[in-house]
C-alpha cells in the first residue's frame, strides 16, 4: 500500500443525544468538541441524530404497513383486471419429443 494517501483513523466517541447513548470506535472523522470517556481519556465526540439505541428497527417500535388494505382499496377504486394469458404453446408443446 502507498503511504500518505489514506486518511488517519483515530478513536472517536459517537453520541446519540436523543437516547443518551454513546460508543467509542475508530473513525476518520474529526471534531473540535471533546468528551471524557469512562477510562478518563479525552476523545473527540461526534453527535449523531440516530443510532441503534434510537432507531425504530433496532428498538422494536417499527410500524408495519397495511399493504393488503392498499391493494383492496385500489381494486375497489379502479376495479380488478381479469388475469390475461399470453397466446402460444403451452408447456413442452412445440418441442421435439424423445422417443424411447
Amino acid at each position: 500500500m502507498r503511504h500518505g494517501i489514506h486518511p488517519v483513523s483515530r478513536p472517536v466517541v459517537f453520541r446519540d443525544r436523543a437516547a443518551g447513548f454513546q460508543f467509542l470506535t475508530r473513525s476518520t472523522l474529526d471534531s473540535d468538541r471533546t468528551v471524557e470517556w469512562e477510562d478518563g481519556t479525552t476523545y473527540p465526540v461526534v453527535d449523531v441524530e440516530i443510532s441503534s439505541a434510537s432507531h425504530p428497527f433496532h428498538t422494536g417500535t417499527a410500524r408495519v404497513l397495511d399493504t393488503a388494505g392498499r391493494v383492496e382499496r385500489f381494486e375497489r377504486r379502479y376495479g380488478a383486471a381479469p388475469a390475461r394469458r399470453r397466446p402460444g404453446p403451452g408447456p413442452h408443446q412445440g418441442f421435439p419429443t424423445r422417443s424411447t
